[in-house]
């Protein structure tokens, strides 16, 4: 008699179905965030690609600000996701509120320092003057665009733990239709406005992302109960709301951070080397949306979970996570290996030169080792919120600290500019860096978080 096939229980259809259904919207939204960049760089890059390194190293305070924000307010989606998966979805109003306030009064802060620090940081840095002047300005134009971003995470966030990710992914698309139109007009020149290059970008992303606030702010009131009045959440909510996010938050400053300072390296070597690894990065980060959306889905499956207190749903969460990243790491990998040439044409035109440099014929070998990068780079984020989710909150936080601010950096100095590898060199320090994070970040969520709650009772037959 045949034996019929025993598949391992994440790998049940329906859960299978159930994060894709998720995912795949998620990470169709997040790829329009990184579409807008993308479409900055692709303009910018045909137009004025010398003033590429201005708003690639101007990402340096404006993305860990990002990141930071986007870390501590993780507890938006982690408590609705629990909530909802208890039932109590109607009360999850005050968590949204919360969110909003602290956005509000936190993001003004953060943009008053980083509109005052722009200038010295940039000249502090050993940038030849109009570099660091240029950088300063795109700087101060994106600061004001940053309580916007922060509103729409908030909104996004909410709305996706809620599962209406298709209404987050319409309202994304709409953001870069307008934004590509922008750029258009004031970097491109197109409709008789002034080509204002670096300045352009940082205007459409701005005037963008307050475009995606009245959008989100309409949305989830017509389509949740974030504005009717909940009750009393329990002692110690608002505090663990953010503590759950503490250690994202550190994480993001160190991978946010470490990445956006490797362009200050790039600068330093050459203009032209900053120029070629700085697309090569947005190849790489284009990718990565894909995993923000699998890694946002398993955040949520888990949380929702471990709501129920349910080990063995949060240990199958978890796996099912990790095993579709490998393999849609693995295919888009390969995608950018068989299309290098063409995805670096679209990036910037086949005689483009830097400070004298020719950048298409430099750029496509350096696109195709990105392929190699890709796979760890997912497994790093997925695996790292897929304990989040579950409160364990420091150890991947170590793990993303030690990978990207103390072996990258200095591997991409040392590989960059000690050996003479340029963009290549600095490349390889990305990758191993991300191997490191991507394989440890595995092997902890297997060996340690999966078994942070008692096995779920069996009912006796």
């Amino acid at each position: 008699m045949r034996r019929r096939r025993v598949w391992p229980a994440w790998a049940r259809p329906s859960d299978i179905a159930d994060l894709l259904r998720l995912s795949g919207p998620i990470a169709v939204s997040r790829a329009a965030m990184m579409l807008m960049g993308l479409t900055d760089v692709i303009v910018l890059g045909q137009n004025a690609p010398g003033e590429l390194p201005f708003v690639l190293n101007s990402w340096l305070p404006i993305g860990v600000s990002l990141g930071l924000t986007m870390g501590l307010l993780m507890g938006v989606s982690v408590l609705t996701a629990e909530l909802s998966g208890i039932g109590q979805g109607a009360d999850t109003g005050r968590i949204f509120r919360r969110g909003i306030k602290f956005s509000l009064w936190f993001g003004t802060l953060l943009t008053v320092v980083i509109f005052l620090i722009a200038g010295p940081m940039f000249r502090l840095f050993g940038f030849e003057a109009h570099v660091a002047a240029g950088t300063a300005s795109v700087t101060r134009i994106l600061s004001i665009g940053l309580i916007g971003h922060m509103l729409t995470h908030v909104a996004g966030s909410y709305l996706e733990a809620l599962r209406r990710p298709l209404v987050v992914t319409v309202i994304m698309y709409a953001g870069v239709l307008i934004n590509l139109v922008i750029d258009l007009a004031v970097v491109a020149g197109w409709w008789g406005m002034p080509k204002l290059g670096a300045d352009g970008v940082a205007i459409a992303t701005t005037g963008t992302r307050w475009f995606l606030v009245i959008l989100f702010l309409v949305a989830v009131w017509r389509m949740s109960p974030a504005f009717k009045p909940s009750s009393e959440g329990p002692p110690g909510e608002a505090r663990r709301m953010f503590s759950v996010g503490y250690g994202t938050a550190v994480s993001n400053v160190a991978e946010w951070g470490g990445f956006n300072s490797t362009f200050i390296v790039a600068t330093l070597i050459s203009t032209a080397v900053n120029t070629i690894y700085g697309m090569a990065i947005h190849v790489i980060g284009f990718c990565f949306m894909a995993f923000l959306g699998l890694g946002t889905a398993t955040s949520v499956r888990v949380a929702e979970a471990y709501g129920r207190k349910n080990s063995d749903q949060v240990r199958e969460a978890s796996r099912l996570g990790i095993v579709v990243t490998v393999l849609v790491g693995i295919l888009l990998g390969s995608l950018v290996w068989i299309f290098q040439a063409p995805l670096a044409s679209i990036l910037i035109k086949s005689d483009a030169e830097v400070a004298g440099v020719p950048i298409h014929a430099s750029l496509i070998p350096i696109i195709g080792f990105t392929s190699f990068v890709i796979v760890f780079d997912g497994l790093q984020n997925v695996a790292s919120m897929a304990m989040r989710a579950q409160n364990v909150i420091w150890p991947p936080t170590f793990i993303h600290l030690g990978s990207y601010f103390l072996l990258m950096l200095p591997l991409t100095w040392y590989l960059g500019m000690e050996r003479g590898g340029g963009a290549m060199g600095m490349m390889q320090a990305v990758l191993i860096a991300s191997m490191v994070a991507g394989l440890l970040q595995t092997a902890l969520l297997e060996s340690k978080a999966a078994r942070r709650l008692k096995p779920a009772r069996r009912l006796k037959i």
